[in-house]
């Protein structure tokens, strides 16, 4: 990553800015510079904009002049903190992968799926010159199918579309065993809203899009009459879309969380025939199976007997091809490119070849990559380090919860106790997945797609057969991200994301306890949010809060909910303040877990108990700071509108704004009024945790 070091100018007018008023905490120092890999200690100052008080926008304070300087690249539909670090991981893979594809290697060896796999990627004259040809045998097996029970039959195929949703996860009864999962699905838009919104213009110009596309597609195909397909296609998945349940509902643990035998869930569902589907499967070995949405399963039943069989042939046919538009010729990758890229996301043009073919191997063979990734970028002192930070977080919650005033003895030993069975996982796994039964050829692009999901499938049916097994990891190392698993009570926080801005060892404490400090209370933080906190300390689900300290938490969460749903960054569209409880619940008690750990370092690291000022800033301004820099993010409209509809997290500016003006620690940093914007009455601020 490119280092961004402050101009002299700059420090001057640093040094000269009146817009704000610092408060003293008695120290002019002015410590030493250090190395850090963005600015000199690990902040860019460069990128504020000191026109606005922190009071009044305190994301824009923090990176006004980032955001008015940085364009979104034609090829993205957003950009930000979290972008740059996959572009520089993206980089490092791509060395990695170019790096084993030319070795000399044994068939079925790492440097040879690798090295195939990317080969039979960017071989685009094979590809286009198949064209449609290595997927018809699966489109003849949808031609073939003559009846309902010859579709319930495809339904049953792990390659074939189906308007619902099978997978394997530990069961939450009884976390050291595997059970299956059955969920709505089938939908080619991004959420219901998208098909039942009438009053948002632009889910009105993506719905017309999308009949264009599908109709597009199906011509490709061979299809004789490809608009009336395709509408009917549209109008299958409206009445779909009819029967789904909300976003906000289906992640809600109390209603999602239903378990039944098999005849139970074929009562929901009898034209689906779930007995023989499972069968088929070779998952009808599980005592109950989790049905997520219960009702979206009966509606789809109904709309499945009475959708003609031609049309769902046509349905299954458009979603094959679309969803292997990449591994077709470029006329199927382009028209999917134009209709989820360009209209769905607003981006203007098509990734690099190449870039697109590192991250298909990054993907597909993640962790054959990771091990080299590992043993390149990520040092043993980042990991040492970062599992003390992780420590620090913990001791820094477990004393809050200790003196937390609304909960009671009796939920305050359970808070506790699953507090103390948390399991950190960083940088990588301690075993690696083996890859070896899977064939990978050079010159076979779609079949290696085929096989990689035969070869996923087969190790997910694999895990049925036995204990859970608690090493896996959900992404490989390289991959920036962090997240809480709440059946394993796991946090993890792959390579990929101890880096700058989030992470640096030769940044200021205050910088990293601020960004990856808050991000590692963000997690700890999501086994105590509104879902998280409906499981055990072992990952069952239980119910272990009385209903005093329970109502507690619900005023207060109500409250938070309440503020969110309040913003609108799209003109009309607001945020969906319960879809993204959690996620706000998690960004205010991580950086209140943050902040509680980072005063105890400063406590027992500087004499006085106060850290040195840095170019102006107080170590309590430069936490705050650090926070805001690491959603530094900007948006495409139509990426926005999407993220609205369907993500969990609420937008960059609201991770930063609608965060630090419920914390006390904040007004008093940066001597916030009542006269500033964010200004909330100490009443009006919610405390969680």
């Amino acid at each position: 990553m490119r280092k961004l070091l402050m101009s002299s100018a700059a420090l001057l007018l640093l040094a000269a800015c009146d817009q704000v008023q610092l408060p003293s905490n008695g120290s002019d120092t002015v410590v030493e510079q250090i190395a850090a890999d963005i600015g000199t200690w690990g902040f860019d100052t460069e990128g504020m904009d000191l026109n606005y008080h922190p009071g009044d926008d305190f994301f824009r304070y923090a990176n006004g002049i980032w955001l008015d300087t940085t364009e979104i690249p034609s090829d993205r539909s957003n950009y930000g903190m979290f972008t740059e670090l996959s572009i520089e991981a993206e980089e490092q893979v791509q060395d990695i992968i170019l790096d084993l594809a030319g070795r000399s290697s044994d068939a079925g060896s790492v440097e040879q799926q690798v090295g195939d796999l990317y080969a039979s990627w960017m071989d685009t004259e094979t590809v286009n010159s198949l064209g449609i040809t290595p997927a018809q045998p699966y489109l003849d097996e949808i031609a073939a199918a003559e009846t309902h029970s010859d579709i319930t039959a495809l339904f049953a195929t792990i390659h074939h579309q189906s308007p619902f949703g099978v997978g394997i996860i530990p069961d939450p009864a009884d976390t050291t065993r595997y059970t299956v999962f059955v969920g709505q699905g089938g939908l080619g838009l991004p959420d219901r809203e998208y098909y039942l919104d009438e009053e948002n213009e632009a889910y009105g110009r993506y719905r017309e899009a999308y009949v264009a596309f599908i109709a597009e597609i199906l011509t490709l195909a061979g299809a004789a009459d490809a608009t009336s397909s395709a509408q009917a296609i549209m109008d299958l998945e409206t009445r779909l879309a009819e029967v789904h349940w909300t976003q906000a509902r289906s992640r809600n643990i109390q209603e999602i969380y239903n378990p039944m035998p098999l005849d139970q869930l074929n009562e929901l569902a009898p034209q689906i025939d779930f007995p023989a589907g499972m069968a088929q499967l070779s998952l009808d070995s599980v005592a109950t199976y989790l049905v997520a949405q219960p009702s979206a399963i009966e509606g789809t039943g109904a709309i499945f007997a009475e959708t003609a069989v031609d049309t769902w042939k046509d349905y299954m046919t458009f979603h094959f091809l679309r969803s292997n538009s990449g591994a077709l010729s470029a006329e199927f990758d382009e028209a999917n490119f134009r209709f989820y890229s360009q209209t769905l996301n607003g981006i203007d043009e098509q990734r690099p070849r190449d870039r697109r073919g590192v991250n298909l191997v990054g993907g597909q063979l993640g962790e054959a990559v990771g091990q080299v990734y590992v043993q390149r970028h990520f040092p043993a002192a980042s990991k040492t380090a970062m599992e003390g930070l992780v420590a620090n977080l913990t001791t820094a919650f477990e004393g809050r919860l200790q003196n937390l005033e609304w909960m009671d003895e009796e939920t305050r030993v359970n808070a506790l106790r699953k507090l103390s069975t948390f399991e950190p996982r960083i940088g990588y796994p301690d075993e690696w997945r083996d890859y070896s039964a899977l064939e990978v050829r050079g010159d076979d692009l779609f079949g290696n797609m085929m096989r990689i999901v035969e070869f996923q499938w087969a190790e997910q049916v694999a895990d049925l057969d036995g204990p859970v097994d608690r090493n896996q990891w959900p992404y490989p190392p390289q991959t920036v991200n962090a997240s809480y698993n709440p059946l394993m009570n796991q946090i993890t926080f792959p390579a990929g994301i101890l880096q700058a801005p989030f992470f640096d060892p030769a940044a200021d404490a205050a910088i990293n306890y601020g960004a990856i400090g808050a991000v590692i209370g963000h997690e700890i933080g999501h086994g105590f949010d509104d879902q998280g906190r409906r499981f055990d300390f072992d990952g069952s689900i239980r119910d272990w809060w009385t209903e005093e300290t329970n109502a507690r938490f619900l005023e207060r969460a109500d409250r938070l909910g309440a503020q969110y749903s309040s913003y609108s960054p799209v003109e009309g569209m607001y945020v969906n303040g319960e879809f993204t409880m959690g996620e706000n619940i998690g960004d205010l008690g991580g950086v209140q877990m943050a902040y509680t750990a980072y005063r105890n370092y400063v406590a027992e690291t500087y004499e006085g108990g106060e850290a040195p000022v840095i170019d102006g800033f107080t170590g309590d301004q430069r936490f705050f700071l650090a926070w805001a820099q690491v959603w530094r993010r900007l948006y495409t409209e139509d990426n926005l509108i999407s993220r609205l509809s369907t993500d969990p997290h609420s937008p960059s500016q609201y991770r930063t704004n609608g965060v630090v003006r419920n914390l006390d620690e904040w007004y008093e940093a940066f001597g916030i009024t009542e006269d500033h914007a964010l200004y909330l009455p100490p009443e009006e601020r919610v405390k969680i945790w």
